[in-house]
């Protein structure tokens, strides 16, 4: 038996291959045990509370750590031999590609949830949260990118001059696609400087329609008639947005005209009636209500009121009661609205024709 376990293959006993068997062995039990009591425990732990912050740790341990706590049980093994150069030079490969995929599942995660937690918190978080996919798809290409260089320097490869081919290289990609970049960079400008977000009613200058989607490149808005519009980004950035979703009042001024032969205590009397009639509506604010000027055909008064609101169909239920209410006033005090008239005078001076 001992002579058997003496026996050497590639540079190790038999008993030297037992021996890391077994730490192999030993420690992925270990690691099991871990999961089964630990890891569960954690779990029940975690669904009792509300903080996403103690969920994102469980799951970064179970998708993140228990792989690398393996692939370290296979190192502590290996340990225990001595390997042949080719195997050697595999094995290092081997581990720093599970190092590296690991640390890059770690900071892409990690900037996830602080993207998502910040988002979260803010009003409205479910909807921005979902703009989180968009930014992390480039966030994570970027990462890979350093992951992938910090390998290849770690193999080797001389990365200088595959770093400087790739800028030769980008500067030549960007001046081929400077619309798709421009359209990328105002992306993050709509991300970070949040001029509109989806659900806000918008008019970009004769368009018109509520966001439904905000791209990497695109942004969609579904119009009232029900045709969805597609923006650029840049095009967005670049225009004047007028964002009625975030308009806490809107100013409204109308106009009507009463005729001339309206007796001037009348006239006097005509803005206290629009005063009551709009203070006592909810949701309004009362401005002013003036005799503006001498039309061609009415005596013009010029009305200004604020919704409390940026609802549109707020404000036209406020101003058909205003109208309807007016109506009824002018009714009752004798009051004529003014329609347009031609008076024409005969030669003769004593026949009157109204048309």
């Amino acid at each position: 038996m001992q002579s058997f376990l003496e026996q050497k293959y590639w540079g190790n006993t038999v008993q030297d291959y037992g021996i890391a068997l077994g730490i192999f062995i030993v420690a992925v039990l270990l690691i099991l045990v871990f999961k089964r009591i630990l890891l569960i425990r954690l779990k029940k732990w975690a669904a009792k509370t509300t903080s996403r912050i103690d969920d994102f740790l469980i799951r970064g341990i179970e998708r993140s750590l228990v792989p690398l706590l393996y692939v370290g049980a296979f190192y502590i093994a290996i340990q225990q031999l001595t390997l042949i150069p080719v195997l050697a030079k595999w094995v290092h490969i081997f581990l720093s590609v599970c190092l590296t995929l690991f640390a890059v599942r770690v900071v892409t995660a990690l900037l996830q949830f602080l993207f998502v937690s910040y988002l979260s918190g803010q009003e409205r978080g479910e909807e921005k949260t979902k703009q989180v996919k968009g930014i992390m798809i480039l966030v994570s290409a970027f990462i890979w990118i350093i992951g992938l260089l910090f390998l290849l320097d770690n193999w080797g490869v001389n990365v200088t001059t595959f770093v400087a081919g790739l800028g030769i290289g980008g500067i030549a990609i960007a001046l081929a696609a400077q619309t798709i970049l421009g359209d990328l960079f105002s992306y993050f400008v709509i991300f970070f400087d949040r001029p509109f977000e989806i659900g806000d009613f918008i008019v970009v200058q004769d368009k018109s329609g509520t966001v439904e989607y905000i791209g990497i490149k695109t942004t969609r808005l579904r119009s009232i008639s029900g045709e969805q519009l597609v923006f650029s980004n840049t095009d967005l950035t670049n225009s004047r947005v007028h964002n009625y979703k975030r308009m806490e009042k809107r100013r409204i001024v109308f106009k009507f005209g009463v005729t001339f032969n309206t007796p001037k205590d009348k006239l006097a009397l005509i803005p206290e009636l629009v005063k009551k009639i709009i203070t006592d509506l909810p949701d309004v604010a009362f401005d002013r209500s003036h005799l503006l000027n001498f039309g061609d055909s009415s005596l013009v008064y010029e009305n200004v009121y604020n919704v409390l609101g940026g609802d549109y169909n707020l404000y036209m239920d406020r101003q058909q009661a205003i109208n309807l209410q007016l109506f009824a006033a002018f009714a009752k005090e004798g009051i004529s609205f003014a329609f347009p008239t031609t008076t024409v005078y005969l030669n003769n001076n004593t026949t009157t024709e109204k048309i």
